[in-house]
């Protein structure tokens, strides 16, 4: 099997930052869509083994798969592999149109902005959940990249946009703004449970999300909302944010009695990987956690007070960013917080940042950084402030030979990073 990333030989220039690389490849290898359905989900004559749970499909009339998120459309084809024609239909609305599925259909929507191309998928979406019957089973495939890709009308797209558009620049957490999603749609916070009842519903959760509220991804819509319309409202008074129309969503539990949500891949499956490699690779490991949302000065502070000689510091979830208001800068999260890592790293030291979806909102997945490339940035005349302010951090690396190239990939577990210090002294 060749290498995720595509520069790796590039970018390895020494046996550490290989090594860095090397940890890197076991997270991507391990949230792989189809080694995590084809090492979870079985089916055994008429039993379908989900994660340990069992599912007599002679016990139901039709089966549906239905599903939103980047992962929707390669599941949807594994999915098929395993269930064959005892599908009746389905939809999913993804990344990528894959067209080899025989009974899903399967649309490309946009993302991160929704557009009219996710609400007319997600119309397809809805009336084959409104057709499921109390003796059908109904698979559903949730991602990240779900909120943007399930629009149940253009109204709710419209409001969509403008709350990405503006919430970016307030600082807010994913939840803060999931809780708001909820709230100006009528499929999300639990909409398509009800309309999928009274049916047996599973959901298949590739979460996105950094630690374990898995309710938050793509906004919950199979999970019972405990937000309610005066939580959004309060939100929006304390970002300075108005004119959205807010719903409240389903708060009857009887829509959930028939839902059962089996978390498929997280974060922590990244981590637990990138733990097995140093360790393969005669590191010790320190996880500091999987759902760190700290500025970004801090999450440095936090790996740097954690390092140990000879031991690789991991951790998962997305750095708080602030996008200056008036600025066009190119790249992300991962980018940056390379660039921060840059005045705390020591000289035997290695950090790596990268989107678990090989796009961190620039052609790149992340950046690889160490002790040298400051220097290096000095000798090529860049000056790192003139990238600094607007966070243009993408065409900074983008002459040094720092950053990952992975393509776009469909799966996505929130960002990860890695700090390597090796015990030669430094």
């Amino acid at each position: 099997m060749g290498k995720i990333i595509k520069n790796f030989k590039d970018l390895a220039t020494d046996q550490y930052r290989r090594d860095a690389l090397e940890i890197v490849e076991a997270a991507y290898e391990s949230i792989d869509t189809e080694n995590v359905i084809l090492n979870n989900i079985v089916l055994k004559e008429e039993i379908l083994l989900i994660k340990g749970n069992e599912y007599d499909l002679s016990k139901y009339d039709d089966i549906y798969i239905i599903g939103f998120g980047k992962v929707s459309c390669s599941a949807a084809l594994i999915l098929e592999s395993i269930l064959g024609d005892r599908i009746k239909s389905g939809t999913v609305i993804g990344i990528s149109e894959n067209n080899t599925c025989n009974f899903i259909q399967t649309y490309k929507g946009t993302h991160p902005l929704p557009s009219n191309q996710n609400v007319i998928a997600s119309k397809k979406l809805s009336d084959i959940s409104m057709n499921a019957k109390e003796k059908d089973l109904v698979l559903v495939i949730i991602g990240g990249g779900g909120s943007a890709l399930l629009c149940s009308s253009e109204k709710e797209c419209d409001q969509g946009i403008r709350l990405y558009e503006e919430f970016k620049c307030t600082g807010g957490s994913i939840k803060e703004i999931n809780i708001l999603r909820k709230h100006i749609s009528d499929l999300k916070g639990g909409g398509l449970a009800k309309k999928l009842y009274p049916a047996t519903v599973v959901g298949l959760v590739f979460s996105d999300v950094p630690g374990d509220d898995y309710s938050i991804v793509a906004s919950g819509p199979t999970y019972k909302d405990e937000s309610t319309i005066d939580d959004a409202q309060e939100i929006l008074d304390n970002y300075n944010m108005s004119g959205f129309k807010l719903v409240e969503t389903p708060k009857d539990d009887k829509y959930f009695e028939n839902v059962k949500n089996i978390l498929m891949v997280s974060n922590n499956t990244a981590l637990d990987a990138m733990e097995k490699a140093a360790r393969y690779r005669g590191y010790d490991s320190y996880n500091i956690g999987s759902e760190i949302y700290l500025n970004q000065k801090d999450t440095a502070k936090v790996l740097k007070k954690k390092s140990k000689k000879g031991t690789v510091c991991i951790a998962g979830g997305e750095t708080k960013l602030v996008i200056p208001k008036g600025c066009k800068g190119v790249g992300g999260r991962n980018d940056s917080m390379s660039l921060m890592m840059l005045g705390y790293l020591k000289k035997n030291q290695v950090f790596v940042s990268f989107a678990s979806d090989g796009h961190d909102n620039s052609g790149s997945a992340g950046c690889i950084v160490d002790y040298n490339t400051k220097k290096e940035i000095k000798n090529l005349g860049i000056k790192i402030k003139k990238y600094k302010v607007c966070l243009d951090t993408y065409n900074l690396f983008s002459q040094t030979n720092n950053l990952l190239d992975t393509g776009y990939l469909e799966s996505n577990v929130s960002d990860l990073m890695l700090l390597l210090t090796y015990k030669k002294n430094g």
